[in-house]
């Protein structure tokens, strides 16, 4: 296809049609470091075939030690390139490994991805331990309860040493023992024997 006066042609293109049968499996770091562009290519035209794994990680490592203003532009080209094919979450996690050298949108975008489920790890194992903490502290309090019902119900005197510690302990295993104790014992005081 040419333009222009046909015996001046200013422009003539030459469509290629690039697929997995005309383009190179680049699957060297090396040789992708040589001709990024033909690897990033490469890449996204075997997306579909077996090979595709190694040719990512063989354009991941040769991209590490590129410029970022070339690296940034061919990160994304690739991955808008792999578009929905299963490749583009292994190319993600290529470049996820080590973000430190990628600053584009694509490692912007996997860089919250990870901040958000790591956010709501946390924010789930928080709440599961204030959870437990707090049941742990609702059990105490009620057993505490329990002793103190059961002493003013034996009409036993009860002091206020002996009041403040049954309603400050928090081990659940000493307040089973005391209310245990509690049923039988002669005296409030006693209900800390052996304690």
């Amino acid at each position: 296809m040419s333009c222009g006066p046909p015996q001046l042609p200013t422009l003539t293109v030459q469509p290629l049609v690039a697929g997995p049968h005309n383009m190179p499996v680049i699957t060297d770091p090396e040789e992708a470091r040589a001709d990024l562009v033909l690897a990033s290519l490469a890449a996204i035209t075997h997306a579909a075939e077996p090979d595709v794994d190694a040719i990512l990680k063989a354009l991941s490592t040769a991209l590490r030690d590129a410029p970022e203003d070339i690296a940034k532009p061919l990160v994304e080209f690739t991955a808008q390139g792999l578009a929905k094919r299963p490749a583009k979450n292994l190319w993600r996690n290529l470049v996820a490994v080590d973000l430190s050298f990628y600053t584009s949108y694509l490692a912007e975008e996997v860089r919250d991805e990870v901040r958000a489920k790591v956010r709501d790890e946390v924010r789930d194992e928080v709440r599961d331990e204030v959870r437990d903490e707090v049941r742990a502290e609702a059990r105490a309090e009620s057993r505490a309860e329990d002793i103190m019902l059961i002493l003013e119900q034996r009409g036993l005197d009860i002091s206020e040493d002996v009041r403040s510690r049954v309603t400050n302990c928090t081990d659940p295993e000493l307040l089973r023992r005391w209310l245990a104790r509690a049923v039988t014992a002669p005296k409030a005081e006693e209900v800390f024997e052996d304690a």
